[in-house]
């Protein structure tokens, strides 16, 4: 895992007790894993921006950030133990910071896997496709034009939006036959990598 400067430097701030006193490491911990499993609830710390009392705003700000961004990327990453606990010595955390870290982040591990496992853009899945066959006689630019022309119409479903769209287009008998054939060697790949396994 790479972090920015700024979340190594904001790492460093909660790992030093000068800082982030022992006293508000596991509220401020607690806070930002509670906000992590709820990114849609967010506290009512990290929406006024209130620090935890004995913590300077500023430092609260950074260490929250980082905290945060450290906790999801080390989820994203299936990170274990010894991963965290390497980067947290780094940052100059003590061994009960970091078992304390540790225990809490591997508590929230399967949840935030699963939070992050829906978080993105599906493409759409087709399910019906409608065609038409045109036969131009003219155009605009040429007197006779003689070419078979697909109208192509892709009905598709959204996964994100669970909605119907349509895709449409027009290609000619070879751009169809070379579709066609793509098609049919994907689902060739595809046949073979269900009986391999």
């Amino acid at each position: 895992m790479e972090f920015s400067a700024e979340v190594h430097e904001g790492l460093h701030l909660v790992g030093n007790s000068l800082h982030v006193s022992d006293k508000c490491f596991n509220p401020l911990l607690n806070r930002v894993m509670k906000d992590c499993r709820n990114p849609s609830k967010p506290s009512e710390i990290a929406q006024t921006g209130k620090p935890i009392p004995g913590l300077n705003a500023a430092i609260f700000k950074q260490a929250y950030a980082a905290l945060y961004t450290f906790i999801i990327e080390a989820a994203k990453h299936d990170a274990d133990q010894s991963n965290i606990g390497a980067i947290l010595e780094d940052c100059k955390f003590d061994p009960e910071r970091i078992d304390s870290f540790t225990k809490a982040f591997e508590s929230a591990k399967p949840e935030l896997r699963a939070m992050l496992s829906n978080i993105g853009s599906q493409f759409p899945h087709i399910v019906d496709i409608d065609w038409r066959l045109d036969y131009y006689l003219k155009n605009n630019h040429l007197d006779k034009v003689n070419e078979p022309t697909y109208m192509i119409k892709l009905k598709t479903e959204d996964g994100d939006q669970q909605g119907m769209s349509d895709i449409q287009f027009a290609c000619s008998i070879e751009q169809l036959q070379d579709m066609v054939g793509k098609l049919k060697d994907a689902t060739k790949c595809m046949e073979r990598l269900s009986q391999s396994s």
